[in-house]
Order: C-alpha cells, then structure tokens, then sequence
C-alpha cells in the first residue's frame, strides 16, 4: 500500500509556527507589479505634496529666523521673533480668539448639527432641508460681511425691527465689543449646515433595521442617537473635528468685512493669529515684517498640528462592522 506525500504550503506552515521559506524573486510577478504601480500611482502626489505644502513650510520656517521686509537684505535674528511674538499682546489676544473660535465655536457648531441630525433623520423632506442648511457655506464671507454692515448698522433693519418692538435703545451690534460675538454667531450659521450635510451622509449609511430593533427594545430618540447613532458615525464625526480645527484656524475674511471699513484695519480685539499674520506681511503705516509674520503663522501650524493628533487620539474607536 503505497502513502501519498502531501507537501504543506507556506500559509499551513505558518499556521502550525514554522517558518515559511522565502518565494524566489520569479515566482511573484503580481507583487512585483502591483509594487511598481503604487509608486506610479503614489509619485506624483508626493511631488505636489512636497512642492506646494513641506517646501513653503520648510522657507516659512527658514524666514522666522530673519528680519526682513520681503525687499531688502534679510537680517539674522534668531529666536527673536519667537520671543517678541511672546511679549506682544496683540498676539496673545490674537491667539487667545483663535482658541474661542476653535473649542466655543466648535462644540456650538456640532451641538446643533447633532440637534439638526436628529430632527432631519424624522423629517419626510429632509433633502430639502438639507439643501436650505447647506446653502450658507456656499455663500462668499465677504457678502456676509456687506451684509452684516446694513442688517446691523445703528439704523438698519434690524434696530428699527427692535425699536419698533420696545426696545428704546437697541445694542451697537457693530461696535468693538460686540465684533467677535458677531464673528462667531456667523463662522457657527455657517458651519452648522456644513457638518450637518456630512454627517447626514453618514446616517443615511445606517442600516434600518438597527433603529428597528432599537425600536422594539423601547429605546426612544436620544437613546437611539446615543446607541446606534454615535458609534456608527464616530469615525465621520472625528474627521469633522479635524476639518473644523482646520478651517476655524484660518478664519480671515469675516474678521477683515466686519471690523474694517474704508479701508481701515479691524480692531485688534477682534483679531484670530489669521488676521495677525496678515497684518504684519502688509501693514498700513509701516514696513512688513516677513520674520515676525512667518513666525506666528508657523505657531499657527503648531496649533493646528497639535490639535488634530490630540482630537484624532481622543475620537479613536474600534471600527464596527454590520
């Protein structure tokens, strides 16, 4: 009785703890092919990667050690622009705006998508509600800004709409102390729209049948958000805190439409770094400072660097598969 010998292939062998013997280079074309293609493929945008975004980076951060008004001879300075970005008050304030921007605005913004998230999810018409939240970010900032000039003014519409209600002596929506509020009730109307249309694809990836059966279990709308919901769109819900770290960040033109007018700068009160850094590279009344500018757009970089890994930490779960 003759015994058949049944060679183990590497997989069983690996399965069992051995080793597998290495393949010869001629025995796998297909990975040898599908290696080349990645680099075909994946060349090109780490040459677009590199030029458009690490090579400004890398000469922003070369320019920070200088003094230099972009036309002359730059000067050696070292750290001192570091250090007079940290004894400059206005940029500290500055800073301090930047981060009400990203953490307030942030979580009033996602607070009412998710409230939005849920009423749309129950609504017949919601693609229709959708389009109508979503149009606002389509809109230029500097129409919301013209626009903010006349709705707000001290006699425009929205005063005598006051006055005629009772109220004798409506506030000075415009005025400096009231900028930055007016600034982030418009950056969160604008952005609520936004997050709530991507999120909205999100949910409609849900099965049904998963807020069926929450159904039957005698779960009711907050409990279905909080269960199923949530956990089925962390992941779309992390990448949307890191596009709002992103975009809150470098918020310019509201600042520069609702402060400025005739041609004159908005209120240091009402500057982010954006605004910081813009009005150092082209002041009004003096020379530019490239160093100092390129300084504080670099500590801008670090804010947003920062932020995303610790939000990316923070947001990551374990995938759910359905």
């Amino acid at each position: 009785m003759s015994t058949a010998t049944i060679q183990d292939s590497p997989r069983a062998r690996r399965a069992r703890g051995g080793s597998a013997s290495r393949p010869p280079v001629g025995a796998a074309p297909l990975e040898r092919s599908r290696r080349r293609m990645f680099w075909a493929f994946t060349a090109p945008a780490v040459i677009i990667y590199a030029v458009l975004f690490l090579a400004p980076v890398a000469y922003a951060a070369w320019t920070s050690f200088y003094k230099w008004d972009g036309i002359g001879e730059k000067k050696w300075k070292g750290l001192g622009n570091y250090q007079a970005l940290w004894q400059d008050p206005i940029f500290k304030h500055s800073l301090t705006n930047t981060l009400k921007m990203l953490v307030v605005g942030g979580l009033i913004t996602f607070v009412f998508a998710f409230a939005l998230m849920l009423i749309l999810r129950e609504m017949n018409r919601r693609m229709f509600a959708r389009s109508v939240l979503f149009f606002p970010c389509l809109v230029n900032a500097m129409v919301f800004g013209i626009a903010a000039g006349v709705l707000f003014s001290p006699d425009g519409p929205v005063n005598q709409v006051l006055k005629w209600l009772g109220w004798s002596h409506p506030p000075q929506w415009l005025a400096t102390e009231h900028l930055q509020t007016m600034i982030l009730g418009t950056l969160v109307w604008t952005a609520t729209g936004y997050y709530t249309a991507i999120l909205m694809a999100a949910v409609d990836q849900i099965p049904e049948y998963l807020y069926e059966a929450a159904e039957l279990d005698g779960a009711n709308a907050f409990q279905r958000f909080r269960h199923v919901t949530l956990p089925m769109c962390w992941e779309v819900i992390s990448v949307c805190a890191v596009l709002w770290t992103v975009s809150s960040v470098k918020i310019f033109e509201l600042i520069l439409m609702y402060g400025g007018s005739s041609g004159s700068q908005p209120p240091t009160d009402s500057w982010n770094t954006a605004m910081y850094v813009y009005e150092e590279a082209f002041p009004q009344a003096s020379s530019p400072q490239l160093g100092l500018a390129t300084a504080a757009a670099l500590v801008s970089l670090l804010l947003v660097v920062v932020f995303t890994v610790v939000l990316r930490r923070l947001l990551r779960r374990d995938p759910i598969e359905y």
